[in-house]
């Protein structure tokens, strides 16, 4: 294949699945090596031309609710590791210019260690999976292997691990991202499209791979039994008893400002009507967006209660909101988060997406990078024009403990990240492509490890500057804004 073939190749992705052998599909992943040298991956430099960190989230601020942004700015100041995961619009611009093979798969575009965690599927088995899609878009698949990859560094760092433990965690989220593409290559597309991580498979996982002695496994299996009934545990009847209370019989959220507040308490006195309607429309649009038999189940329950709900690091100051529905008793609830949904910080830099609906892009990007979503899963415009994507809140949903892993945790769940990475590339992207340009060598785990170093020393130096913004007050801190106020 020459040159000029492997640019044609690179630039319209016509690597034709149907048309080839996986063989021939490994082969001219390989080819692709020519153009993009696994070592390239390696490179990072800042650009001259490349605006302030904290121009980056002014730019983001002016989208979000002016009186929300000073609690967000107060998180991300927290931590290196705060800040990394409330910046994805900086990195995203960072490796628009980096280079990439030219294969391409539906990402995450915030593919963190944080954005992985334990939830039910509709069969209600708990599963590990990314949970986290609001950047969705079909990109470059190293762009998400290099924001996880980097994501442990910052962790690790965070957590004080010294380098050599570091390395260890960071190198095994690449290398299992490596192994798993390798394997999905070469099993069925039907077999790819249904596997997923079962809860109660991931011990036997971690001791199967590190080999593990009897009284290891059995600590593992302990702490997954654990963690398995902890994730159970957390319904909607846990989440109601946390942040509503009881009136007349029926529940209503509490006022916790700025975690929770109520609709009641967001209404002008002279608009209650007004406001009731949009919110009445907006959920009639979320309706149409579900397939016949979840609006079924849905018309099932009641709309009780609405309330804006804080959520996240990179969320804070978007329109979130819990809506309460109820079943046939107070006791029969229902509970649904209500993000909104803006462009995702990808679009400047990738093809934009097929569908104008921003709420639809999350929603069928994370149909087509999990095996199994939520049920709920739909969308809908909302109060003064934004688009909205609606989930359930909290159906077992679990995330790891990552501030106090300990090295060999944080290596186990870089194991499991990486794999399930793979997977969701493998779903929507030529996995033997992709396979066989990443090879069996530690060529690329190596570049990708340099490159992730190289970044959180970045990141160390973007959360400096945010940090003097704060406190030269360029930027509004959650302190100055309170006592303001």
């Amino acid at each position: 294949m020459n040159d000029q073939a492997l640019t044609d190749v690179r630039e319209s992705g016509a690597h034709r699945e149907m048309d080839l052998t996986p063989a021939q599909r490994r082969e001219q992943g390989v080819s692709l090596r020519k153009i993009t040298p696994r070592s390239s991956h390696a490179e990072w430099a800042v650009r001259r031309d490349r605006p302030s960190p904290v121009a980056f989230l002014q730019a983001q601020d002016v989208q979000r609710l002016a009186w929300l942004v000073p609690y967000r700015h107060q998180r991300m100041a927290e931590s290196p590791f705060a800040f990394f995961r409330g910046s994805a619009t900086i990195m995203a611009a960072d490796l628009a210019g980096s280079p990439t093979s030219g294969l391409q798969s539906q990402i995450c575009g915030d593919a963190h260690l944080a954005n992985f965690g334990l939830f039910a599927s509709p069969e209600r088995n708990l599963v590990f999976d990314i949970n986290d899609f609001d950047e969705t878009l079909r990109g470059p698949w190293e762009w998400d292997i290099k924001r996880l990859a980097t994501s442990f560094v910052v962790a690790a760092r965070h957590n004080g691990f010294d380098r050599r433990s570091l390395l260890e965690a960071v190198q095994a989220s690449v290398r299992y991202y490596q192994r798993g593409m390798d394997r999905l290559a070469s099993i069925p597309m039907i077999q790819v499209w249904y596997g997923h991580v079962r809860a109660n498979e991931i011990g036997h996982f971690f001791a199967q791979e590190r080999r593990l002695g009897e009284s290891q496994r059995r600590e593992i299996g302990s702490r997954q039994a654990k963690v398995i009934g902890k994730a159970r545990a957390q319904d909607g009847n846990k989440a109601l008893s946390k942040i509503a209370r009881q009136v007349d019989g029926h529940f209503r959220f509490k006022s916790q400002p700025p975690q929770i507040v109520p609709i009641t308490e967001l209404i002008p006195e002279n608009q209650p009507d007004q406001i009731r309607d949009a919110i009445l429309s907006s959920f009639d649009q979320y309706r149409t967006s579900l397939p016949d038999a979840r609006r079924f189940l849905l018309d099932r329950y009641r709309l009780r209660d609405l309330a804006l709900k804080v959520v996240g690091v990179g969320s804070v100051g978007t329109r979130c909101f819990v809506v309460l529905f109820e079943g046939r008793e107070a006791q029969d609830p229902l509970l649904l988060q209500v993000k909104e949904a803006n462009a995702s910080v990808l679009e400047a830099h990738l093809p934009p997406s097929p569908y104008d609906h921003h709420g639809q892009r999350v929603v069928e990007g994370q149909r087509l990078m999990q095996m199994a979503s939520d049920v709920f899963l739909g969308w809908s415009r909302g109060v003064l024009g934004p688009h909205y994507y609606w989930r359930q809140f909290r159906d077992m949903k679990l995330s790891a403990p990552l501030e106090s892993y300990r090295p060999r945790q944080m290596t186990n769940y870089a194991m499991l990240c990486g794999l399930t990475l793979a997977q969701a590339h493998a779903r929507t992207g030529d996995a033997a492509a992709i396979a066989g340009y990443i090879g069996t060598s530690d060529t690329f785990v190596r570049a990708l490890t340099t490159f992730a170093e190289a970044y959180a020393d970045q990141n160390d130096r973007d959360h400096a500057e945010f940090l003097d913004a704060l406190k030269s007050g360029a930027i509004a801190s959650a302190e100055t804004h309170q006592a303001q106020g």
